[in-house]
Parts: C-alpha cells; sequence; structure tokens
C-alpha cells in the first residue's frame, strides 16, 4: 500500500506527481493491468515459455 504524506508547501500537483511515481515504483500499475482480465493458466505458461525462448535466442546471438 503506497502512503504518502503532503509536505509543508507543497503543492497540490507536486503532491499529485509524487503519488503516481510511488504507484509506478511499487508495481500496483503493472498488478492492476496483468488482473483486470482474467487469464487461464494454459496462456500464462504460454507467455513465459514464450519469454523463456526470446531470452534463450537472445543469448545465443550475443554469445556467438
Amino acid at each position: 500500500m503506497v502512503k504518502l504524506l503532503v509536505r509543508d508547501r507543497e503543492t497540490i500537483q507536486e503532491a499529485v506527481r509524487r503519488f503516481r511515481k510511488l504507484v509506478e515504483r511499487s508495481g500496483i500499475k503493472k498488478e492492476m493491468r496483468r488482473r483486470e482480465f482474467y487469464e487461464k493458466p494454459s496462456e500464462t505458461n504460454r507467455r513465459a515459455r514464450l519469454r523463456a525462448e526470446r531470452r534463450n535466442k537472445r543469448t545465443r546471438m550475443l554469445s556467438r
């Protein structure tokens, strides 16, 4: 959970900007996007497999 204390002499715009950065860094936005729609376990596994294949392909290309 992200908590933000508004500092003395801090404008609302500055506080909102700091809040957005805190939310971004904590990964809440990413988590919300990921959970927005249900994803079948097979799709999750497929995505992980494809990510691993791409990673392996890159490492093979770099090691040549």
